[in-house]
């Protein structure tokens, strides 16, 4: 396990601290609070305990847990369960702030969790009054003539100051939900159905919350209090985060989601065993799991991440599920399906590439360009000996593109939220000769420069390079664009700046701290800031980001989607820079680059249509209210088809680009065939592995990549500046050094 990604405690540190919890948990109220509702488990207290005392003593800020960190928890607490300010009612808030405001840091270093859950049964209350009185408003009959408006976002209001101005708020969100589906098309009959439908299916989820769930959301209300990249990880969340980091799973290769009680299938995963089987479907839903040849357990309005921890198991391990088929003719036809547990890779998380050649301006070259398209900084934390890296997985794409003879690479971060710290400074190897990449500071104020590791050979890839990057391009993805830009190695274009997180965090695993009469319980993991990093050059991106040398215009730049729009988020400071040898690849040829990317944006279409919905979004900002008069909002969905149309129409009778593309992909490279497609369920785009499915972007498909054809262009102009000289032969010769 790297220890610059994954924090160790020295031997002595954690023995100091298991021995002063021990203390601790020895004087905690062990009895169990007697109440109607969830219970905390003497060992869910321990752990409360435990987490308290950990983040005291081992995050980054050293912030202590007093009265102002309660009222921050409670206030995280609250909006946990109701973001939106609709459920709860002002009366709920002021007495849960005169019971539980400047209380809830000696509850928790005390292990008392009372709070937790009597918060969490009068959630469940108003959850079911709130319900009721969906239900009554939408047997009324609504007229939608009148110039009622919701302000639909309510985050930043208060809550209802009281109970007729809840009922009020209540009529006028159901009358917005009967609109839209009047509006969108759903059969009248259907209508009050399909609103119902979706408080039943809520109400229902948080009925199925048990004692975990609610320490789940308490103790990352607390660790939100810190720093909202700190969490505290429950079982379920600790192997899911685990999963996401190493690509890989043992089980079925299946993509559940829930509905109406039942876990129904979304997608299959390409490979996987029930692909493969064949006899499991998109649309089955699953009525009961036996392992190996044991009972049947029903799991009919189960939570999902329970049912997926039954269905996952051990490598050639059977599972056999009961199936009520799609496609069945009988409703009350059932199959049974028996699998063997496999290991699940997720290559839609891999990098990929693709080779691009764009057509030859007049008199010159056709340009072969290179894009890697990598969605994270992965790496297999077990460290087995073909464990999965982004680094190896980056360096097979590079020379397969290499033998291409590509004359110019981007590398799209734009997706890339992070990942592995060790793997970004190794991938920054493949661009750079040995050098520092990034200055890391830890919680007592020392600051250690990281150096990429060596290599025999030299710099993989040393040609004209672009890093592409948006908003969402953040932590990892960050230390890597920031230091090619201090190297002056690579252009950096994308949004008005990254996400802006400079922090780095810890996975602590929790039950080596409990005492052996409760091993037994799984107490999860914590995810905990101890580190921040800073550039070489000695800025950090910590709420600033990395600010590119060539800026395309996004929507999102004047969303609240960056770091500085989040709570509790560390400040931006500096150190002193370290000595480090610049390239200067792109410096000689920036300003070129940027004066015909700004031509190019004056007169493209795409970018223009990006400047219109830049002001359009600013206008829907200004005024968040949305109108319930049913002409008003026809007048505006039309106006809206007609915008969309003439955009259609526009692109379809635009000459298209030519060019040629071809996928690579990691399985293409090795000779494996590629997996046939598997088919998905409507309207649903799917997680890979036994998870959730998530929604797909509503994206209109005519519509071009507007940034990555910009930044293809940028680079062709870069390719064609320097023709002549064969870049990708060798290392760009370093020039200065600060």
């Amino acid at each position: 396990m790297n220890p610059i990604y994954t924090y160790i405690m020295s031997a002595r540190r954690r023995k100091t601290l298991r021995a002063a919890f021990l203390v601790l948990s020895l004087s905690a109220a062990w009895a169990l609070p007697v109440r109607a509702g969830l219970e905390a488990p003497a060992a869910a207290q321990v752990v409360a305990q435990l987490v308290a005392r950990i983040f005291e003593q081992t995050h980054y800020n050293h912030r202590p847990i007093d009265h102002a960190l309660s009222r921050q928890m409670l206030r995280n607490y609250l909006e946990a369960y109701d973001y939106n300010h609709m459920i709860f009612d002002k009366a709920d808030i002021d007495d849960f702030e005169a019971r539980y405001g400047d209380r809830l840091d000696d509850a928790i270093k005390e292990g008392n969790l009372t709070p937790a859950f009597d918060i969490f049964d009068r959630f469940l209350k108003r959850l079911e009054q709130r319900k009721a009185q969906i239900e009554k408003f939408a047997a009324s009959t609504f007229t939608f003539t009148s110039d009622e408006t919701l302000v639909a976002d309510r985050h930043e209001l208060p809550w209802p100051a009281d109970e007729k101005e809840a009922a009020n708020l209540w009529r006028l969100r159901v009358k917005l939900e009967i609109l839209q589906e009047k509006m969108g098309g759903t059969k009248p009959e259907e209508i009050v159905k399909t609103v119902l439908t979706r408080y039943e299916r809520l109400l229902r989820s948080y009925k199925e919350f048990d004692a975990s769930d609610v320490l789940q959301a308490y103790l990352s209300a607390l660790a939100h209090s810190f720093d909202p990249h700190s969490d505290y990880m429950a079982a379920p969340q600790a192997e899911n985060f685990s999963i996401s980091m190493r690509l890989s799973l043992v089980g079925i290769g299946a993509v559940l989601r829930s509905e109406d009680g039942y876990a129904k299938i979304v997608s299959l995963v390409p490979g996987g065993p029930a692909a493969t089987d064949g006899r499991l479907k998109p649309n089955d839903r699953i009525e009961a799991v036996a392992q190996g040849e044991g009972p049947f357990l029903d799991v009919v309005g189960m939570k999902l991440d329970r049912l997926v921890q039954l269905i996952r198991g051990e490598k050639g391990s059977t599972v056999r599920l009961k199936v009520v088929p799609a496609q069945a003719a009988e409703s009350s036809a059932r199959t049974v399906i028996a699998l063997v547990r496999d290991e699940i890779k997720l290559t839609d998380q891999e990098a990929k590439a693709k080779i691009i050649t764009l057509a030859a301006a007049a008199g010159g070259k056709a340009a072969r360009l290179g894009v890697i398209n990598l969605p994270s900084f992965y790496a297999d934390l077990r460290g087995a000996g073909d464990a999965k890296s982004t680094t190896r997985d980056v360096l097979k794409l590079l020379g397969k593109l290499k033998a291409e003879a590509i004359d110019g690479l981007i590398l799209d971060l734009r997706h890339n939220g992070g990942g592995s710290l060790s793997e970004a400074i190794a991938l920054t190897r493949l661009f750079i000769d040995d050098g520092p990449v990034v200055q890391v500071k830890d919680t007592r104020g020392m600051i250690k420069t990281l150096y990429t590791p060596s290599l025999e050979s030299g710099i993989p890839y040393a040609g004209p390079m672009l890093v592409l990057t948006s908003h969402a391009s953040a932590s990892a993805s960050e230390i890597l664009a920031a230091a090619l830009q201090d190297y002056g190695r690579a252009a950096i274009v994308g949004h008005k700046s990254t996400f802006g997180k400079g922090t780095v965090q810890s996975v602590v695993e929790l039950d080596q701290y409990l005492p052996s009469a409760m091993r037994s319980y799984k107490p999860g993991s914590l995810k905990l800031t101890i580190q921040k990093f800073y550039r070489v050059s000695g800025g950090s991106t910590q709420n600033r980001g990395v600010i590119p040398d060539i800026r395309l215009p996004s929507v999102t730049d004047h969303m609240e989607l960056t770091e500085t729009s989040l709570k509790n988020a560390l400040p931006y400071d500096e150190v002193d820079p370290v000595p480090f040898r610049r390239l200067d690849t792109v410096t000689g040829v920036l300003a070129k680059l940027q004066k015909g990317s700004n031509e190019r944006l004056a007169s493209s279409p795409e970018f223009g249509y990006i400047r219109e919905d830049i002001e359009r979004f600013k206008k829907q900002q200004a005024d968040k209210a949305v109108s319930l008069n049913e002409e008003k909002r026809r007048a505006e969905k039309k106006a809206e088809e007609d915008r969309v149309k003439a955009r259609k129409d526009e692109r379809a009778g635009r000459k298209k680009p030519k060019r040629q593309e071809v996928e690579i992909t990691l399985s293409s490279i090795e000779g494996k065939p590629a997996p046939a497609p598997v088919a998905v369920a409507a309207s649903t785009a799917a997680k890979t592995g036994e998870g959730l499915g998530d929604e797909e972007e509503n994206k209109d498909p005519s519509a071009p990549d507007a940034y990555l054809d910009e930044s293809l262009q940028i680079l062709s102009d870069w390719v064609f500046l320097t023709a002549g000289r064969n870049q990708s032969a060798g290392a760009p010769a370093p020039v200065a050094t600060p």
